[in-house]
């Protein structure tokens, strides 16, 4: 019989989760303490928005 996967993949996929867990906890506190940090891609879809007005206004008045 062959399988195609190891037989410790369930220990590792328990161990990736409860990874993921703990990732997610301490992003929770982070931000409850206000630590949080605004992600990158938000912070350049509103520059691009910023800018897209700005020329918009240009342009169209």
């Amino acid at each position: 019989m062959t399988t195609s996967e190891p037989p410790d993949s369930g220990r590792a996929r328990q161990n990736w989760a409860e990874r993921r867990r703990e990732k997610i906890r301490a992003e929770i506190e982070r931000n409850r303490r206000g630590d949080y940090t605004v992600p990158t891609w938000v912070l350049g879809l509103a520059l691009v928005l910023i800018v897209g007005a700005w020329l918009a206004l240009i342009f169209l008045a």
